[in-house]
């Protein structure tokens, strides 16, 4: 079982090296979420690091689950700062260690982002994945809705273009 929890500033800090050994985990594993092969830790951590400004002003939070082996999951929420669109934030990053699938942890990092946001004032959710990903069945049975997929979207660990499938949820 895993234990849910903000990363303050400081706990970010604290944190980044297990953030990196998950992100490195999940790029091994075929999900790109934004990088390309060869991906390793030094290029994880400078990328977690890049995340530090966003978290310590507020637009960015993150949330880890920790597990018996560290750090099994995590999930962020962007809120978006525009004037125009402060009634919205976006999901990004989720991820969940190999050896933690299939479990829920990813049903249940994405409900504590669902809530973080509701309580933020936020009553549209965004957020995008490689299409026919086993994460497009984790967003539809929780209430997302698939808006539209864009052909060759992004490219995969390997570099070969995927479609790109894009969703909302209208929170309460």
């Amino acid at each position: 079982m895993s234990t849910i929890t903000r990363l303050s500033a400081a706990d970010f800090r604290d944190n980044v090296k297990e953030l990196a050994d998950l992100l490195v985990d999940v790029v091994d594993g075929g999900f790109s979420l934004g990088f390309l092969e060869p991906f390793d830790q030094d290029a994880a951590v400078a990328w977690w690091e890049t995340r530090e400004p966003a978290i310590a002003d507020g637009s960015l939070i993150v949330w880890a689950a920790h597990g018996p082996d560290g750090i099994a999951g995590t999930v962020s929420l962007a809120l978006e700062s525009k004037p125009n669109g402060r009634h919205r934030a976006e999901i990004v990053k989720l991820m969940v260690h190999r050896d933690a699938r299939g479990q829920g942890l990813g049903r249940e990092l994405l409900a504590t982002a669902e809530r973080a946001a509701a309580s933020a004032g936020a009553i549209l959710l965004l957020l995008d994945t490689a299409t026919g990903s086993p994460a497009e069945g984790l967003y539809l049975a929780a209430g997302w809705t698939r808006f539209g997929i864009v052909p060759g979207y992004a490219a995969d660990p390997a570099g070969r273009l995927e479609d790109g499938s894009f969703f909302y949820k209208q929170l309460a």
